[in-house]
């Protein structure tokens, strides 16, 4: 059974660079001995493939008390002489009640094998397995945030996630089910070591393992082949890169990329409120698509929960249904034009009308008055501009300011005088012309 150690999910999780969680896992191993951790920096820093400075920050980071708890992961009692002679420092991590505090289980060998970001990632997929948890790469780019730089804090892109999970499973250590969990998430698998031989191609360029990083050593140098030996100037910084797997060794060869599915869920359904609301319009429903039926009853169901009435809407629908000649695309006639509430900022106001009295909307006919004001204006203008032999007068476009083109460009419907660039049909628009019963009832019919 190979060794593991258990990583607090507060180092997990928290605000520790991904080398302190290396780190951490490397020290509780050699923790376990009576006499308690006693490897030095360059010792720590060949087994884990870091540099080390990387691993004095690691452990002043863990020494000191953590920003949000106060908590203090490691300790350590100095044995080095004033002249610098003596044995290294006894470092020890904190006693932790397993009972209590919650925590992942990762193995040993893992921290050097993996790099500090893949050993984060794997001990929060083991933690999350541990308790039954279903993740999705949105979650764990949370945990593997960016802990330094303009995006400090911040997740981690959904396409780097799942780079490392690709990576980690391809190294063996974890084993991915895709859209086989809860709610189509996926289902993973820790390993406690891999599951594959991790084997690298033999290309004749030294001893040094292709890594995919740095420089590899043309002639074999013995002290760089173990961390027990001293420290020299090769073998002070090892750098870890990527590990290229044989595909022929591959025990458990990779799922399919992609596996076609067919949905099997639930078919779509409208509450009864939302469908006596369409009734006058269920003709054209047949052939509109789920998702043009859904955004429909998601604006009725809003304009339902402000307060509108569901006759009201309906009134709308039949009114605008019966005053359309041609409609060429239903689905863009529905969501655009046929459940759009028009008039002004009053709830109770529909097309210049109050609902329930039927009355003229005051805030509409002040509209409407600032609206002529503007146009009478503009007309004024032009007029002076064009005494004063300007050939190309500038004109605005009514109740708007913006630019418009000569008049007779634009129409006014005669009863709540808005202005539109179509030509309107008995020059009135078609929320003030009257339904056509006749034509109503025979579309009602079909």
């Amino acid at each position: 059974m190979p060794q593991r150690v258990r990583v607090p999910l507060r180092v997990i999780v928290g605000h520790y660079a991904d080398s302190t969680v290396s780190v951490y896992t490397k020290i509780a191993a050699l923790d376990r001995k009576t006499s308690g951790c006693e490897a030095r920096v360059a010792y720590l820093s060949g087994l884990l493939g870091l540099a080390r400075s990387t691993v004095e920050s690691a452990l002043t980071e863990l020494m000191r008390p953590a920003p949000d708890d106060h908590i203090v992961e490691l300790t350590s009692q100095q044995r080095t002489k004033k002249g610098g002679d003596g044995d290294s420092a006894v470092r020890r991590i904190r006693a932790t009640d397993w009972r209590r505090e919650h925590g992942g289980w990762v193995p040993t060998r893992a921290a050097e094998a993996l790099s500090p970001r893949e050993l984060r990632c794997y001990a929060a997929l083991s933690y999350a397995t541990a308790t039954d948890t279903p993740v999705t790469l949105s979650e764990l780019a949370r945990v593997l945030r960016h802990r330094s730089g303009q995006s400090a804090d911040q997740p981690l892109a959904v396409r780097s996630v799942r780079r490392i999970l690709r990576d980690l499973e391809q190294l063996g250590w974890i084993s991915v089910q895709h859209r086989a969990g809860y709610r189509g998430r996926n289902v993973y698998t820790c390993h406690d070591e891999p599951i594959q031989l991790a084997l690298t191609e033999d290309i004749g360029e030294g001893v040094a393992r292709d890594l995919g990083q740095g420089s590899l050593a043309s002639k074999e140098h013995h002290p760089t082949d173990s961390p027990d030996d001293p420290p020299t100037a090769a073998s002070d910084i090892r750098r870890r890169r990527e590990q290229v797997v044989a595909p022929e060794r591959a025990k458990n060869p990779p799922l399919p990329p992609t596996i076609q599915r067919t949905f099997t869920g639930p078919e779509l359904t409208l509450a009864p409120r939302i469908w006596r609301v369409l009734e006058p319009i269920r003709a054209l429903l047949p052939g509109l698509s789920p998702y043009v039926v859904r955004e429909a009853a998601r604006e009725i169901g809003r304009q339902l929960d402000q307060g509108q009435e569901p006759e009201r809407l309906r009134a709308r629908l039949a009114r605008r249904f019966a005053t359309t000649d041609d409609i060429r695309d239903a689905g863009r006639w529905l969501l655009g034009a046929a459940v759009v509430r028009r008039g002004c900022g009053l709830l109770a106001c529909e097309s210049g009308r109050i609902w329930d009295t039927g009355h003229e909307c005051g805030a509409c006919a002040r509209n409407h008055a600032a609206a002529a004001s503007l146009r009478q204006t503009d007309e004024e203008l032009g007029q002076r501009e064009r005494e004063m032999g300007i050939s190309e007068p500038y004109q605005l476009a009514p109740a708007t300011g913006r630019a418009r083109p000569e008049p007779g460009g634009w129409h006014e419907c005669e009863a709540c005088r808005a202005t539109f660039r179509q030509p309107l049909a008995d020059g009135v628009c078609d929320g003030c012309r009257p339904p056509d019963i006749a034509v109503l009832e025979r579309r009602w019919a079909t």
